[in-house]
């Protein structure tokens, strides 16, 4: 079993939860071809800007990859402005895991997480799509950095 960390937006993290499903640009489509069933997803929500209030960066669920690799253009995720049109049509099937109830900020486990080599501009550690973690990192994540 693989542990991934999966970026998305917090639109994209509610649709996730909401029709448990996760999908990615084509782009991704060898990265996706790596996911396994029985595999962990945490949903990753960058920081956002809504209604005048900051929200931090946060992991919003924890998910077990039930189904392979698909390819699905129909278009149940938000764009963001910056991939105009894009579908995400790369996609697997979820089902959701208890281990997260409530989203974990994740700007303060940056210095305890393994995968992370900058700690300053740990940013870059997290570009992408979906990008495996070690087992502890995400032992660390789901405890939420208890």
């Amino acid at each position: 079993m693989t542990r991934w960390l999966c970026m998305a937006d917090r639109a994209n993290a509610a649709v996730a939860k909401v029709r448990l499903v996760w999908g990615v640009p084509v782009r991704y489509r060898n990265t996706m071809a790596k996911v396994h069933i029985g595999d962990t997803f945490l949903i990753y929500a960058r920081q956002d800007h809504a209604g005048g209030e900051v929200k931090p960066s946060a992991v919003m669920g924890a998910y077990e990859v039930v189904s392979a690799p698909f390819e699905d253009a129909t278009p149940i995720f938000a764009a963001p402005p910056f991939l105009p049109g894009e579908v995400f049509p790369i996609r697997v099937k979820l089902r959701p895991l208890p281990e997260i109830t409530a989203p974990v900020e994740f700007k303060p486990l940056v210095p305890e997480l393994s995968f992370i080599k900058n700690k300053v501009m740990w940013s870059g550690s997290i570009r992408g799509a979906m990008r495996m973690i070690p087992e502890q990192d995400y032992q660390r994540i789901v405890r939420g950095g208890v």
